[in-house]
């Protein structure tokens, strides 16, 4: 979290840092009920919090919730988290508005309301999935109140040369005030404390709302926004100095301010989004509601980076058993091989069309909150014939060295195809006025199939346009049911829920792989999660809070083995994670104390490829995490809080064996808000210290394209904003 872009309603009061404890209306899938309600587990995110923490990504709102980890999440590309261990796919497991978008994109927080994060295996809220959960960004909508307007304006600096601005307009006008309009820019200039890193991004945001009639109303958003920077490569493990293939170390932590691929011919990525939706909604008799919705998105990448591999290793045999293998790490001295990737004009459209009746109806002595749904969606994946992927000489982790670039288009890029159909029902039955049961059913067609824009001679392997070459096709249904059970104890609510989901895997579209692009099986997994939580948030009447849970999540493993000089991706065995949460929280008339704890036991078994990986640890998943915060709000100097935010993780498997793990880290973000209002101005100023110790530590350690990565974590950073409500 390294810059603040402040910015909100002028009717909104300054409230504090925390996670909503209301129900996610659109991600949970079973209507706007209290999440203290509700049996599975899900945190709001809101506007306010997002403006206290200065989140700029996903990443830095969801990273408040303990059970949220970055997984390969580079600071210059696309977010990339797991939640409960497991890493969320980018192409299905993302919403805006309830419906699906692709977030293999950098997308603006700037017109967000908040964030939703439902936790747990999504089959009944999403046809196809990662397990973990599921995200949806939630856009500013217009006032409602008739006579509330929105004026503000904000200004940031911070940290190192980066600096923003932005406007956020809102009001009601026409007949009766029945049209409404929400209006955001935004402009930033990227420079941040990764030298070299530079680049530029900016937002246009529109939602509207027409109230036809007290029972009928449209509303609309459309989003362009485009981001450029040059991109960020993580380090890596470092070679036993006297064997290559022995066990290689980890080397010293940094301050993570060096990009260390940077040449003066790289180029930075491009990331271009138009994101749309409409939504129809109409109150019908008896209070059941139908709700008809369009949401469509059209991206662009142009996807470049100067690319650190493993050092020396091409063509070098493995004296264990002959092969050749690809190298996995740097060399002993900090050296790398870089490779000047490129793929250019990259496209992406999601079309999804939603249909949903909803409403009440009473079977004797039982209350059922019914919803039926249709779904249609298309995720099409249109990519350049070929990608470069080249040889461009040496770096260094230390730095120095010139090469050439080598841009040259050689390697064949995959188009991807995907239609489904769902048809979902869903039904919360209300027994008593202490106990309810929830359950789910979706039904999912799909139609998905890929196809490769080159053909390669398999001897020299040199690559040539050949539109639909190797095209694979598969065509399925399949069922998802989720079941859940409350029951109200005196002031706590205990639940169960079980659950399935269902991923449709592909290969990484890399030349690395022998099998790149390619379809993989369906892999269904499954949850079962019991827990408690208190029946009211924390507050001056009731200071404390408290939750707790127990989960399991079961899904089919997807890992790589090599097959000659390339690597091969292999569906085979299974990944277990169980976990506990436990949550709390405490307020008084000044303080507001919070803590979140995850502690997981992920496992590998049944793997029959691999026989090595069953028993051991899956890697890059933090075993425990815990996120705390303590705030004190000055009674005696009005508008000022202060708040000191504290995070910290476990320790990460880095290698299959656990002969190399990354040590756990703990970090200290302090925050300064003061309030202010003349003459009808309202003016919010924020300092911001995050990593007040300028602890210097690795956040987290990928293993992608058979390669061992790591990331560092941000050094000590200062932020300042500004923000004006008229």
């Amino acid at each position: 979290m390294t810059l603040l872009v402040m910015g909100y309603a002028q009717a909104q009061s300054i409230s504090e840092i925390t996670i909503t404890g209301a129900a996610p209306s659109q991600v949970s899938g079973f209507g706007d009920v209290p999440l203290i309600k509700a049996p599975f587990s899900a945190v709001a995110i809101d506007q306010q919090t997002l403006q206290d923490i200065g989140a700029q990504r996903v990443s830095d709102a969801l990273r408040l919730d303990a059970s949220v980890a970055d997984s390969y999440n580079s600071p210059a590309y696309w977010d990339m988290l797991s939640v409960r261990g497991y890493t969320l796919d980018n192409r299905y497991n993302y919403r805006r508005e309830g419906l699906p978008i692709s977030a293999e994109t950098m997308i603006p927080m700037d017109n967000k309301e908040r964030i939703e994060l439902f936790k747990g295996t999504s089959g009944i809220q999403a046809g196809t999935s990662a397990p973990g959960g599921l995200v949806n960004y939630v856009v500013k909508r217009p006032p409602s109140a008739k006579d509330e307007t929105i004026r503000s304006v904000s200004a940031s600096y911070g940290p190192s040369q980066s600096s923003s601005s932005g406007l956020d307009l809102g009001g009601r006008f026409g007949q009766d005030k029945a049209l409404g309009y929400r209006f955001n820019v935004a402009y930033e200039n990227l420079d941040p404390y990764i030298r070299n890193t530079e680049g530029h991004r900016h937002l246009v945001a529109l939602a509207m709302d027409w109230r036809i009639s007290p029972d009928t109303k449209l509303e609309w958003e459309i989003e362009r926004s485009e981001r450029q920077q040059f991109g960020v490569n993580g380090y890596s493990l470092l070679a036993n100095p006297s064997d290559p293939y022995g066990v290689p170390s980890l080397p010293a932590t940094v301050a993570g301010q060096q990009n260390i691929t940077r040449q003066p011919w790289s180029l930075p990525g491009v990331f271009a989004s138009q994101t749309g939706s409409f939504r129809f909604k109409q109150n019908l008799s008896d209070g059941w509601l139908w709700t008809s919705q369009y949401g469509g998105q059209r991206l662009k990448t142009d996807d470049r980076l100067s690319f650190a591999l493993g050092h020396n290793c091409y063509g070098v045999l493995d004296p264990t058993d002959g092969a050749i293998k690809l190298c996995d790490r740097f060399s002993s001295d900090g050296r790398f091989e870089l490779a000047d990737y490129r793929s250019n004009d990259e496209r992406r459209l999601v079309d999804a069309f939603l249909t949903e009746v909803a409403g009440q109806s009473h079977w004797g002595s039982t209350t059922h909150h019914l919803a039926l749904s249709l779904t249609r969606q298309r995720q099409l994946d249109r990519l350049p014939a070929m990608q470069a992927w080249n040889s461009a000489g040496e770096g260094s982790i230390y730095g120095g060295g010139i090469n050439q670039a080598s841009p040259i288009p050689g390697y064949p890029n995959t188009n991807k195809s995907e239609y489904s159909t769902e048809i979902a029902v869903k039904d919360r039955i209300q027994l008593t006025d202490l106990t309810a049961v929830w359950a789910g059913l979706r039904y999912t067609a799909y139609n998905r199939s890929s196809e490769q824009n080159a053909i390669c001679d398999p001897d020299t392997y040199l690559c040539t346009p050949a539109p639909k070459s190797n095209a694979i096709n598969s065509k399925g249904q399949i069922t998802t049911p989720w079941l859940g059970l409350t029951r109200q104890l005196g002031q706590h609510i205990v639940f169960v829920s079980h659950g399935h989901g269902v991923e449709l895997q592909s290969v990484p579209n890399t030349p690395s792989y022998s099998n790149a692009g390619q379809l993989l099986a369906v892999a269904r997994s499954k949850q079962t999660e019991i827990g408690i939580r208190s029946v009211t948030t924390a507050s001056r009447v009731t200071p404390w809070s408290w939750s707790a849970s127990v989960v399991q999540i079961e899904r089919p493993l997807a890992y790589d083995v090599a097959e000659g000089a390339l690597l091969k991706r292999v569906s085979n065995g299974q990944q277990i994670h169980q976990g506990f949460d436990l949550g709390v929280q405490w307020r008084s008339a000044a303080w507001s104390l919070q803590a979140q704890g995850q502690w997981l036991h992920p496992r590998i078994s049944d793997a029959t490829i691999d026989t090595a990986l069953n028993g051991q640890t899956p890697l890059n998943v933090p075993t425990t995490s815990l996120r705390a915060l303590a705030q004190y709000r000055f009674i005696e100097v009005p508008g000022l809080r202060t708040s000191l935010r504290l995070s910290h993780e476990g320790a990460r498997r880095v290698t299959e064996d656990g002969r190399i793990n990354l040590p756990s880290w703990t970090t200290l973000d302090f925050a300064t808000h003061f309030d202010t209002r003349t003459q009808g101005t309202r003016t919010q100023w924020t300092l911001g210290i995050d990593n007040l110790a300028d602890r210097h530590y690795w956040r987290e350690s990928p293993k992608q394209f058979g390669h061992y990565y790591l990331y560092p974590g941000a050094p000590r950073t200062v932020r300042v904003g500004v923000k004006a409500s008229f």
